[in-house]
């Protein structure tokens, strides 16, 4: 029995448990710091609160006028998100392209003052953690402030951050995929273009449309988060609804962002199953 116990036994148990008492240690803290108490979810003059705001969501505003608006509003959301991921593709490409060391001449052989080259893509990283460091919603701000409110804020704040987010990916797809391609293309006295658009874009467009796809989604959700800051679409006319205590309005408006969100996932799945 005693040699059975320990054959079963799991040898990495203790680290195991070592490894989940630290994180546990260093976990209270944070709750701590961030006073989370689910107990006060439970207590009954917060349960009364909730059901009396939440009350106010019933019955939903169903009207043909404001259906319309909400119809608007969404496809505002819908055009913002598109134009901001699209933007941010576009940004995030070429600065993916220039810091991989995938199409670097000094990766094929000697090259001279190979030195020169990470010296060359280090600004240009930081550009990409400047970009990305910064959450959208703190664009959206500044870009209010710059250019006035309305979706055009909104489409720049999701353009710079999620630049910044797909450079970073697409640079680490770049350098995890088959570089022998772009080697071959360098080694025959190709370009540092061609490489790039006959060895490098090939191999890795699958997890690059895949990845942009993901984003997109994204996107739609953080533009109505920006529209309470004032970068339009639903969230714009969700936070107006909200300051004038119209929850049967914001009932409505959730449900077409659910919608929104639907549909995105179902185009997003379709883009899928054709790049498989």
């Amino acid at each position: 029995m005693s040699s059975a116990g320990a054959a079963t036994r799991d040898p990495a148990f203790a680290a195991r448990l070592g490894l989940l008492g630290v994180a546990a240690a260093l976990l209270w803290p944070a709750i701590e710091l961030a006073e989370f108490n689910p107990a006060r979810l439970a207590d009954p003059a917060n349960l009364g609160t909730m059901a009396k705001f939440l009350g106010t969501f019933f019955p939903m505003v169903l009207t043909a006028e404001f259906l319309g608006l909400v119809a608007s509003a969404a496809i505002e959301t819908l055009a913002l998100a598109t134009a901001g991921t699209a933007l941010a593709m576009l940004l995030a490409l070429p600065l993916a392209a220039c810091v991989s060391e995938s199409l670097s001449v000094s990766r094929v052989g000697p090259a001279r003052n190979a030195w020169l080259a990470p010296m060359a893509r280090a600004p240009l990283r930081g550009l990409l953690i400047f970009m990305r460091s910064i959450p959208e919603i703190v664009w959206a701000l500044l870009f209010v402030r710059a250019i006035g409110l309305g979706p055009a804020a909104g489409v720049l704040a999701i353009a710079i951050n999620y630049a910044g987010m797909l450079g970073k990916v697409y640079f680490e797809i770049f350098e995890a995929g088959d570089t022998r391609p772009a080697r071959a293309v360098l080694e025959s006295g190709g370009g540092r273009a061609s490489a790039f658009l006959y060895g490098i874009l090939p191999v890795s467009l699958h997890e690059l449309v895949s990845y942009s796809v993901y984003r997109w989604e994204c996107a739609i959700r953080a533009s109505v988060v920006m529209g309470f800051v004032g970068a339009g679409g639903l969230g714009q006319q969700m936070e107006l609804s909200m300051r004038m205590l119209a929850g049967g309005e914001v009932s409505t408006m959730l449900v077409a962002f659910l919608l929104l969100v639907l549909i995105a996932d179902a185009i997003s799945a379709a883009l899928r199953r054709v790049l498989k």
